[in-house]
Parts: structure tokens; sequence; C-alpha cells
């Protein structure tokens, strides 16, 4: 299918809106290979009331990476209605408040770099204008800058960007393909968390990772940081980076 992508920048205005009287309302949930970062694993888990293993079997299927040689996960669809999301019912999606960030922040891309002289990441921005599209035909009109604080991407852009640090430090000093064990333990640590947390429980303490009691708790009861915490692990584990950051 024919897109444009536009660029824009943060205070650069566009017109857009989605819901249930436009046209071509649940089209864009329709033919679809969503791919899923670890916080969209994380808070579609949550908002299930899943354990992220069974979300992970029930929901997602595995697959290498092409280009970065990690594990990568994609949403399983309905085959049977035009490959259309699991979570999409005729009202809407069923987990819009934990919907994952390609579907919050659309119509935009987000595009991000990282120079190798300095490390410094550069944000971009593009509209993504589809024919199918008629969000784009509506009367609301917003920043860029606003479109990201009303749809609440900040939290997933914040956890994005730290796995693409990882991905960036792995081309970097680690360019071919992971091992076996490699695999499962960046699998464990993105997108199992309650795999991770039982790991940490049977093979490290506090006094071990160097951390203090109170974080060590933290850990142990809070998704959240226990990603935050697992990206920094894996960094150590596959490339020997320091585990305090």
């Amino acid at each position: 299918m024919e897109h444009t992508l536009v660029p824009l920048s943060l205070d650069d205005t566009f017109r857009f809106s989605c819901h249930a009287g436009v046209s071509c309302f649940n089209e864009c949930c329709k033919d679809i290979n969503q791919f899923l970062t670890p916080y969209d694993i994380l808070r579609l888990k949550q908002h299930l009331q899943m354990k992220s293993g069974d979300f992970l079997e029930t929901c997602t299927s595995r697959h290498i990476g092409p280009e970065t040689g990690l594990p990568v996960l994609t949403l399983k669809n309905r085959p049977e209605e035009g490959f259309s999301c699991i979570f999409m019912s005729p009202a809407g999606c069923k987990v819009y408040d934990s919907r994952p960030s390609s579907c919050r922040t659309y119509p935009l891309a987000r595009m991000i770099s990282r120079s190798r002289e300095t490390g410094k990441i550069t944000v971009q921005y593009g509209l993504l204008v589809e024919p199918h599209c008629k969000g784009h035909d509506q009367d609301c009109v917003q920043t860029v800058r606003e479109w990201i604080a009303s749809q609440d991407i900040a939290p997933y852009d914040a956890m994005n960007d730290r796995l693409m640090d990882i991905i960036s430090l792995k081309n970097r000093l680690m360019p071919g393909p992971l091992d076996a064990r490699q695999r499962e333990l960046f699998h464990m640590a993105c997108y199992d968390l309650d795999a991770f947390r039982q790991y940490l429980l049977d093979n490290y303490s506090c006094q071990k990772l160097n951390l203090s009691e109170e974080t060590w708790k933290t850990l142990l009861k809070d998704d959240v940081e226990l990603l935050t915490f697992g990206m920094i692990w894996l960094k150590h584990a596959l490339f020997g980076a320091s585990i305090h950051q």
C-alpha cells in the first residue's frame, strides 16, 4: 500500500482524529504484522492480568530479527478475519488503554538515530499518510508535542530508547548472531519478566548484585523497575558492561 511520510517537528501541526464515526474505523487493525516492544508486552500482560509466559504463549509469535539477530515478537492475528489484530472488536480496541506504542503513536512515526562518535540520540518525526485512512480529514488539529502528551507516549519512548541502546551496543560489539543461550537471556529479560524475576531469585541476591535491600525488593514487585534493570543487566550479561549505571 502506498503511503507518504511527511517530516514534522515537535511544534508542527497536523490534522487527525480516529473514532467510531470515521468511515475507516478499525481498518488499520486488519492485515497487520504488529511488532511488540518489551514495554508493549509489559503493559499488555498487566492489562490482561496474565503471567508474562502465558501472554507470550497465547498472544505472540517469536522470530529472529534479520538485521539484529535478536529475538523479536509479533502479536498474533486472526487469518480468518483478514489477519486482524486479536484485540480488535467492532467497538474498537479491547486493550486501548494499554495498546502498543506503534498504535498510540500512529499516524506519527518516530525515528531515532545514535551518533557513533558522541552517543547522542537524535529524534525525528514524520506524519504517515495512507490512502485508506480518513482520520486526516477530521477537524482535530494538534502539534506533534500535543499528540505525544495526549496519547501517553513518553513512557513507551523512554523504554524503547533503552532497547535501542542495547541494539546499538550489540551491533557495535557483537555484529554476528547470538548463540542459543544469549538469545534466551535476551528473550527472558526483555519479554518474559515473570521468568526473569524468578531467575534473579534463583541465581542472585542484593549483595551479589551490589544493590540495596530496598532496590532489590522493588525489582521483585515492580515490573517497570524490573524491565529497566533487565536492560542494564543484559548489557552486562551479553557485553560485559557495568551493571551499575
